[in-house]
């Protein structure tokens, strides 16, 4: 998906086509292929022809004012699905969050988001349960997998031994990445 432009709604009716808000906004966004069949069939059905064309229009092919689109659109769209309270822009946190959760970095949300500040991209941030369990399930992996590599060899004992030189028996010290961490009770 290309983002060149925005449509605003202007003071005192009417719309203009301008620029994104920030230079970051223009940009290219890699959206996901499960979503694509369901685009191109709202986009044969519902979009203007043609690149110029609007993507979400009035029945009428006009621009939807937020209003409406409101009212007529959106709150029928939650009563059918059984959502309360839940807001159109919610679906930009929901989406950033979902990127997060796949692994993108905070530079790679900040080119989907086209924001140019951290501070911005964090906004759209936000942790779930879910998302903390898999960090920690993730970190015993990799804690198994460093813990298997040295219990048997000559690194598991050395470790043991230089814990106990050092006053820290029972403690393992995983090298991974760089990074020295020493495990107790295990």
């Amino acid at each position: 998906m290309r983002v060149v432009r925005q449509l605003a709604e202007v003071r005192g009716g009417g719309f203009a086509f301008g620029p994104p808000k920030s230079r970051a906004g223009m940009r290219v966004v890699p959206i996901p292929e499960v979503i694509v069949p369901v685009l191109q069939w709202h986009l044969s059905c519902f979009a203007l022809p043609g690149d110029e064309g609007l993507v979400f229009t009035s029945p009428s092919g006009r621009p939807l004012h937020h209003s409406n689109f409101r009212r007529r659109y959106w709150l029928a769209a939650l009563k059918t699905a059984g959502l309360t309270d839940l807001h159109f822009h919610d679906l930009r946190h929901t989406g950033n969050t979902l990127a997060a959760t796949a692994g993108a970095t905070l530079r790679e949300l900040m080119d989907r988001m086209g924001h140019d500040s951290e501070r911005a991209a964090l906004i759209y941030l936000h942790g779930s349960d879910a998302r903390q369990q898999a960090i920690a399930d993730t970190l015993s992996q990799l804690a198994r997998d460093e813990l298997a590599q040295g219990s048997g060899g000559k690194r598991g004992r050395a470790a043991r031994k230089s814990s106990a030189r050092n006053g820290h028996g029972g403690g393992v010290r995983l090298r991974s990445t760089g990074l020295a961490v020493r495990l107790y009770g295990h």
